[in-house]
């Protein structure tokens, strides 16, 4: 049962800079563990105690998992996950104050 797997750029070196890969499962749990079973490292860049990190996204066609059962969301043959890493935005230059008048 093999599912199409995006890697994010800053994830690639653990790939050997590959786009994407394969693996299989069950659950999305299922499938870290088989990414970190081929590319060491993997698990610990996306679970921690349990639980997705906060600032990697998952998504399984389209729907992010964390609005689907998490790591037992399910996924199957011929489905593709992409993971994506959170971005945030820069500071902002302050207000000047001008008087309006």
């Amino acid at each position: 049962m093999a599912i199409t797997v995006n890697i994010p750029t800053i994830m690639r070196p653990l790939t050997h800079d590959q786009r994407s890969v394969t693996a299989e499962g069950r659950t999305v749990g299922e499938l870290i563990q088989a990414l970190d079973q081929a590319f060491p490292g993997m698990q610990q860049r996306l679970v921690k105690e349990q639980v997705l990190v906060r600032f990697m996204n998952l998504y399984v066609n389209d729907i992010d998992v964390r609005f689907s059962g998490g790591l037992d969301a399910t996924v199957k043959e011929g489905d593709t996950v992409t993971i994506l890493p959170a971005v945030a935005g820069g500071q902002t230059p302050p207000l000047t104050w001008r008087p309006c008048f």
